[in-house]
């Protein structure tokens, strides 16, 4: 859910202050902290860490930088070339607003796809700006539709729509027109295009557990990729396609929905030859790996995990 940052810190410190004096039990504190980490080295690098809660990284497409969701706004936190990043910035949305932490960049680094609402408009709906920030355009009218993904030629947006209690997979052309349901059974989410089009990669709980799934972009052929204890939830395709990497919670933890500060593991998949293997154990789920994650150069992924801390503990 989008909350304040750095507004939090202000409004959680003046909570925290208001129970102090009135001798009520002080709320949990939660930080976040975005990482790097490199897919061969396992290296992780902290980026960003600060108290409230802030989700869904994704890379600029010159790699320079990673933007986050808090409160419904993005901000834009430069790379340098030492570890760390430089400081966050805010980032243009322009009337749309209480943006979700599903966006992307378009496969020509032009367009920001955002999940909002603009002033008289209920939303989420789909909106897409400019990449360096600027006014939105709208692409889907029919609330809640969250985005997930762009066709490789950009002429294509892949999102989820809930619908009269059903969570289902829709595309639509990125230009504005006809949307096309692809999926009718379970609770369908995360759908993301392989680099070459020619399948979606999407978690769902239709087999009684949530695993991933793949079809092709008219939604025939479908088929299960994971089989296995955990709920998996966001595939992320590499760049060269020949990776994916997505976010497991442990068995019924995650199979109706995505929580956050759970233990959760990022894991990556061999497409070759469905090989997986653990990239790192956290706290999170929700805002973790929400967007797409993957570097441009498809080196390194970018992830948020989150600690919930006694207010004491924390230093309040």
């Amino acid at each position: 859910m989008p909350r304040a940052w750095p507004l939090a810190c202000v409004c959680l410190g003046l909570a925290l202050g208001a129970a102090r004096a009135q001798g009520a039990p002080q709320a949990p504190v939660v930080f976040s902290t975005l990482r790097t980490i490199g897919i061969q080295s396992g290296a992780a690098t902290v980026i960003l860490t600060e108290s409230g809660v802030f989700e869904s990284p994704n890379w600029t497409p010159d790699g320079k930088a990673l933007l986050i969701n808090e409160n419904g706004r993005f901000w834009k936190i430069p790379l340098l070339d030492q570890p760390g990043g430089g400081t966050p910035l805010p980032f243009d949305t322009g009337a749309a607003h209480g943006c979700w932490g599903e966006h992307g960049f378009s496969p020509d680094g032009k367009w920001l796809a955002v999940s909002g609402s603009t002033p008289g408009h209920k939303g989420p709906d789909v909106y897409v700006v400019p990449a360096d920030g600027g006014a939105a355009r709208q692409v889907t009218d029919h609330p809640i539709s969250f985005f997930h993904g762009w066709s490789p030629d950009g002429k294509t947006i892949v999102f989820t729509s809930i619908r009269g209690g059903n969570e289902d997979i829709y595309t639509i052309p990125a230009a504005g027109g006809a949307e096309k349901r692809l999926t009718h059974s379970g609770l369908n989410d995360g759908a993301e295009f392989t680099p070459d089009g020619k399948t979606l990669y999407f978690n769902s709980n239709r087999s009684g557990t949530m695993q991933i799934w793949r079809m092709h972009p008219d939604g025939s052929g479908l088929q299960q990729v994971t089989d296995d204890n955990h709920d998996n939830w966001y595939p992320h395709i590499s760049p060269d396609g020949t990776s994916m990497a997505f976010l497991s919670y442990s068995e019924g933890v995650g199979v109706a929905g995505h929580p956050e500060n759970k233990d959760v593991a990022l894991r990556l998949m061999s497409l070759a030859d469905g090989h997986i293997r653990t990239l790192v154990k956290l706290t999170g789920g929700q805002g973790t790996i929400d967007s797409p994650c993957w570097a441009p150069d498809g080196k390194s992924l970018a992830f948020v995990s989150n600690q919930v801390l006694p207010a004491s503990d924390a230093g309040q």
